[in-house]
């Protein structure tokens, strides 16, 4: 069998070569043609080349300019911080990129007066308060002979925070945390996790000072507590952000959790039907109950019931039962999508990146001292806040 000599110039050498195999030339040409095809197609998209005439060489895309600037429909990153925060600590706040924060209130009933001081402070550098949690409310939740002393008092500080331009105002219902539950593993890095099992304290007796509730009881009191408040608040144009239960377990202390089940979270805003009464929507919760975190978006926020969001991430070993709280990047839940569905329904409050991990670095620099400005966790807060900065920005580039 005959075989062709076959001359081929080699760019390298600068010289003819023999080539005496047809096949290897075959393939080798191919190559060089698929490699300088590629190049030019990568090239085209790199720059962009309009004029390139392989329709997939560039794609029909949204450019958008940059910076991207806030907008009144998309939900707003905030952080926690005190209310008796110094200028130092407000600074390493805005210094992160935030112009809005959150934060726990004072003893109410809230005073108008009052409350025009702390965000007037806030306000002096740059940052909004868009919601302040009415902190714990026990004679409403165990329903006692004061219920309606307290419940006055909530609805007084519901027209003081309208009158200081206030939107949101956030609230617990639970009998007792199972604190109990939380224990910590080691993650990447080296760093601690927190994380929780139910199994080994569900059977933890009920606490003398508390005693124990039943689902029925605690229904009822949320029924009465609702039903005084949200026309109040619907009258001041303030919305009220249920926080459920968390770690989201079925009974605590021998008390049942009423806000544990994604079922029980749709019954919250049944009991009085207004966009004044909505939950704090936690999608790491979401994932811990066992449930889809998008599926439960969508059902709240499309009925305009989403008045504040925790933004978070978990991987949960057995639903309810078992999980740990991870770095954002890490956990089961998509976060890009979850800003994604937050964006298209058009959330506008607050957003809180919250749960920081504490890194190495934060424990170098614990706690907070009044007059230094030291924020505990800070690098862990800032991690967090860039995480949920860059999905916002990414989804918003889309």
């Amino acid at each position: 069998m005959l075989t062709r000599v076959i001359k081929v110039w080699s760019i390298s050498k600068n010289k003819f070569i023999m080539k005496d195999n047809r096949r290897d030339f075959i393939k080798k040409s191919s190559s060089i043609v698929a490699g300088i095809s590629l190049t030019g197609v990568s090239s085209c998209i790199k720059t962009g080349n309009k004029n390139s005439k392989n329709p997939r060489a560039v794609e029909n895309r949204k450019i958008v300019e940059w910076p991207i600037r806030e907008n009144p429909k998309t939900p707003k990153l905030c952080m926690n911080i005190s209310v008796n925060a110094n200028e130092d600590q407000m600074r390493k706040i805005k210094q992160m990129g935030s112009d809005y924060i959150v934060m726990g209130g004072l003893s109410i009933p809230w005073k108008e007066e009052n409350l025009h001081y702390i965000i007037d402070r806030f306000k002096q550098e740059g940052l909004a308060v868009i919601c302040m949690n009415i902190g714990r409310i026990p004679n409403t939740i165990y329903g006692t002979d004061e219920r309606d002393t307290e419940i006055n008092k909530i609805q007084e500080s519901l027209f003081a925070a309208s009158a200081v331009g206030l939107p949101v105002v956030e609230y617990n219902f639970l009998v007792d945390r199972l604190v109990e539950s939380y224990y910590y593993k080691t993650g990447r890095g080296g760093v601690e996790l927190k994380a929780s099992n139910y199994s080994p304290v569900k059977d933890l007796p009920a606490k003398p000072e508390i005693g124990n509730y039943t689902a029925e009881q605690l229904w009822d009191n949320l029924t009465y507590f609702l039903k005084a408040v949200i026309p109040v608040a619907e009258k001041a144009g303030v919305r009220m952000a249920l926080h459920p239960n968390d770690p989201p377990v079925p009974i605590s202390h021998g008390s049942a959790q009423i806000t544990s089940t994604f079922k029980d979270w749709k019954r919250v805003i049944e009991l009085v039907d207004s966009p004044s009464n909505g939950i704090t929507f936690d999608c790491g919760i979401a994932c811990e109950m066992g449930e889809d975190p998008l599926e439960i978006l969508r059902y709240f926020g499309s009925r305009d019931r989403i008045n504040h969001v925790h933004y978070r991430n978990v991987i949960v070993h057995k639903p309810s039962i078992e999980y740990t709280e991870v770095f954002m990047d890490e956990g089961q839940i998509n976060m890009f999508e979850v800003m994604k569905e937050l964006t298209r329904l058009e959330y506008k409050y607050g957003l809180y990146p919250e749960h920081p991990i504490i890194l190495d670095y934060d424990k170098e620099h614990p706690g907070y001292e009044e007059n230094k400005g030291y924020i505990r966790g800070y690098t862990g807060q800032v991690y967090n806040f860039s995480f949920a900065k860059a999905m916002k920005l990414a989804v918003l580039s889309m």
